[in-house]
């Protein structure tokens, strides 16, 4: 007799659902406790030392449950075949939830189950999404097993470090987990991008170009593998101008001015071309002449943040059978979170003395973002497809 699932629920119906509720979630919640660590207002016993933490979090809290949603839904249209739902989906956002509670509970814990409970997110995650990879044989999309291993391998950085194995790894895993996800990106944008803007604006057709489609994710990896092998100076700041040069072109191919009238393309591109300026500024911070924290924020607050909140909005509405026109509110939502950029990356070069309050400011745009997403589209994931379709 089969027995009748636990989760029998439209949120555990397809992977974007369950994942892009936890990741709104988050977005509200880590930055509330972020804020409150930084300002002194909580102190905690922790597995990870604060600055950490937030990285840890941010990048494979946040951003990863984004990638888990997406993946676990595109990779069913790829291949035609059927990814994680009901309890085993159920299960899996468990695990992800495990590994942001457990480092709370570090004098109550071993350190080495926390690492484990965390660490096992990505391999279980990559598993999934490789099954129906290689039931279809399209072998060309293991290229993101092999980014969500990367990712992996970037977390195993960090914990080697909190687990005193090795010392001065986390950095190294940050800046790895940071380069794969901007890689993730670029690699998915030569996607959708073309397709996102076909669709939103008829009658527009989009030439691909698989020759700057590789110069774009070469050119980006070149530079992050400098960074991480640390050499910087000149020849950290050509490469960077070099990725800047191949995704302005990649960009400017795709774009059409008409993309200013649909908030679900705009909001794609701006966060795209924070990215570039992501690049812009690692070749100025080769040079010293603004702080590596500065590029680090364009492409986690600006590249991750936007575009992710740009594809979360756009994927949850095509997957639930609604029109693809964001509201006012989401709007609102994109125009907030790059305000939230704006004053955390550029402000601070022009107005250095004020970067407490512009760090405020911006803390205040991303939850403000955030919280609309939230109410939004939690009854659009939470609720069946209004066509009646499966998903």
């Amino acid at each position: 007799m089969k027995s009748q699932p636990i989760f029998d629920y439209p949120l555990f119906a397809l992977g974007f659902r369950a994942f892009f509720m936890l990741a709104g979630l988050a977005a509200l919640i880590l930055i509330v406790f972020w804020n409150a660590l930084f300002n002194g207002d909580l102190t905690t016993a922790h597995y990870f030392p604060d600055s950490y933490w937030h990285a840890h979090e941010m990048l494979l809290g946040y951003a990863v449950a984004v990638i888990a949603g997406f993946l676990l839904t595109a990779v069913k249209n790829w291949t035609g075949k059927a990814t994680l739902t009901g309890d085993p989906l159920a299960g899996l956002c468990l695990l992800w939830l495990y590994g942001r509670l457990l480092p709370f509970y570090a004098d109550l814990l071993p350190d080495a189950l926390i690492a484990l409970v965390d660490f096992a997110f990505l391999p279980a995650l990559a598993y999934q999404v490789s099954k129906p990879i290689i039931a279809a044989k399209q072998y060309k999309n293991l290229l993101f097993i092999g980014l969500l291993l990367l990712l992996a391998l970037g977390n195993g950085l960090i914990h080697a470090q909190m687990l005193g194995l090795y010392e001065n790894t986390a950095a190294s895993g940050i800046e790895l987990i940071v380069a794969t996800i901007i890689i993730l990106i670029l690699t998915i944008a030569g996607r959708v991008f073309p397709f996102f803007t076909e669709r939103g604006i008829p009658g527009t057709l989009i030439i691909k170009n698989p020759l700057l489609d590789g110069l774009s994710i070469a050119s980006a990896t070149l530079v992050f593998a400098l960074q991480l092998f640390d050499i910087s100076g000149t020849v950290l700041a050509v490469a960077a101008v070099i990725a800047v040069v191949v995704n302005v072109v990649r960009l400017a191919i795709w774009y059409v001015p008409r993309i200013w009238y649909v908030p679900l393309l705009w909001v794609l591109y701006v966060g795209y071309s924070w990215i570039i300026l992501g690049f812009i500024l690692t070749a100025l911070a080769a040079y010293d002449v603004v702080l590596p924290s500065l590029p680090l924020h364009a492409f986690t607050l600006g590249g991750i943040g936007v575009l992710t909140l740009g594809m979360m909005a756009r994927v949850s509405l095509g997957h639930t059978g609604r029109a693809l026109k964001a509201s006012n509110a989401i709007v609102i939502a994109f125009v907030l979170i790059n305000i939230a950029v704006l004053f955390r990356v550029l402000l601070p070069i022009a107005l250095p003395h004020w970067y407490e309050t512009l760090i405020y400011i911006s803390t205040l745009s991303w939850l403000a973002a955030f919280s609309l997403f939230v109410f939004v589209y939690a009854p659009i994931l939470s609720q069946a497809r209004i066509d009646g379709q499966e998903g």
